[in-house]
């Protein structure tokens, strides 16, 4: 785990991905904050890409909870059999569709609590939901940026929510925003596990990591 990097050195990092992408997106496929969170919750442990080819044709037509709920168990379960653990994610986007009928009259939640009151949805999902959909900078912590962070410096922790604190408490206000969306960029298509492409990488050298490949 590599030391925390000054705020000068942040600071300097993330105008170079201000520069590179001002405007970073996630890569889930939604139509609106319901199909996010259903999305993201269907996410763990899953590839966007691969959530993606389940998700597009299932949100061209169920796009609201009661259409989930049109749909039923075991409908969802067919279409979302290509994602891992999909028969209790299924049982979980059923079951959270409920609640957001009876409980939020059909609408998504904005505060983290209500969002991770929900089955299947963690503070992670709650944090992509916040930041996507409600512009709120809270910061969804992945396996990219846990990596990233404590390779780099840039927010390391020896756990999720300690890096979670460390990004909200060193990014400087103004990178807040879209900060896990260029990290997990970043860490997704640069600074990769096994074999990190330090020779394409915008922040090499600002990067503390001593085992850089060529």
């Amino acid at each position: 785990m590599a030391r925390q990097l000054d705020y000068h050195t942040i600071h300097a990092i993330f105008t170079r991905f201000r520069a590179a992408c001002a405007e970073p997106q996630g890569e889930l496929h939604h139509v609106n904050a319901y199909t996010l969170l259903v999305a993201v919750a269907l996410s763990a442990q899953a590839t966007d890409a691969g959530v993606n080819k389940a998700t597009r044709p299932l949100f061209a037509h169920v796009d609201t909870p009661q259409k989930m709920l049109e749909l039923g168990l075991d409908g969802l379960t067919e279409a979302i059999k290509t994602i891992g653990l999909f028969r209790q994610k299924a049982k979980n986007v059923i079951r959270l569709s409920e609640i957001l009928v009876e409980t939020y009259g059909g609408e998504v939640p904005s505060s983290r609590a209500a969002l991770q009151s929900l089955p299947g949805v963690g503070r992670k999902t709650a944090n992509v939901v916040l930041n996507m959909w409600w512009n709120i900078p809270a910061q969804a912590v992945d396996t990219h940026i846990f990596r990233l962070g404590n390779r780099t410096g840039i927010c390391p922790g020896r756990d999720v929510e300690a890096v979670e604190r460390a990004i909200e408490d060193h990014i400087p206000a103004e990178f807040q925003q879209h900060a896990h969306h260029w990290m997990i960029l970043h860490g997704r298509y640069i600074c990769t596990a096994r074999k990190p492409r330090c020779a394409d990488c915008l922040i090499r050298d600002l990067c503390p990591f001593e085992e850089k490949t060529a």
